[in-house]
């Protein structure tokens, strides 16, 4: 997929999310699925599974393969008020996403985490001109914050779902482990009709 950012990245991407803190897990599952093909890697600092990624990510830039890797990150809630030294703490030349609430349920649009989008996603776009990513995006936004965001931004996000924001979804596999616990939303009757209808099951 191509994003407004120039860049291309692959429509497949590997989450580190279920590998929870277990390094070693994490670092073996990343190294197979980068022999089975994967070259996109989701990770966040909450999922404990970002220096596994860095790790087995620097193997292979020394193949030489640099370019290829696209690893997606997310700027954490705790790290707003200082959003450039807490991404130059990770590893470069990744896109970063700015999340807008900690918790793991998605809470409603009143409930959202307070957040000073200006002054953080200025201090994002900053990480463009240093070279610490190669894009900028959002991740869980409310429809009223990227529209807040887009008034002002000067490098609009590169996924999200309109005004030419690439679309990425996640756990779109039924991946278990989720916070809910439960995959049932692809069992919903106008899911599974619409999916007909393109000829394209929901499993």
């Amino acid at each position: 997929a191509k994003l407004n950012c120039g860049i291309t990245i692959p429509n497949l991407g590997f989450g580190t999310f279920s590998f929870g803190n277990d390094r070693d897990t994490t670092e073996l599952a990343i190294q197979m699925a980068l022999k089975m093909g994967y070259m996109h890697f989701d990770t966040a600092k909450i999922y404990g599974s970002e220096q596994a990624v860095g790790t087995a990510r620097r193997e292979v830039i020394l193949d030489g393969r640099v370019d290829d890797i696209f690893v997606t990150s997310k700027l954490w809630g705790s790290d707003h008020h200082d959003p450039v030294s807490a991404v130059s703490t990770q590893a470069n030349s990744k896109p970063v996403k700015l999340k807008p609430w900690v918790a793991c349920a998605i809470p409603k649009e009143d409930e959202f985490e307070p957040l000073d989008l200006e002054t953080t996603g200025s201090g994002m776009e900053k990480f463009l001109e240093m070279g610490l990513c190669r894009g900028i995006g959002v991740s869980n936004f409310s429809c009223r914050k990227i529209q807040q965001l887009l008034n002002f931004a000067s490098v609009p996000p590169a996924v999200n779902q309109e005004l030419g924001i690439h679309v990425s979804a996640y756990s779109s596999h039924e991946a278990p482990g989720d916070c809910w616990e439960s995959n049932a939303v692809v069992e919903n009757p106008t899911i599974q009709s619409i999916a007909l209808k393109h000829s394209n099951p929901c499993s």
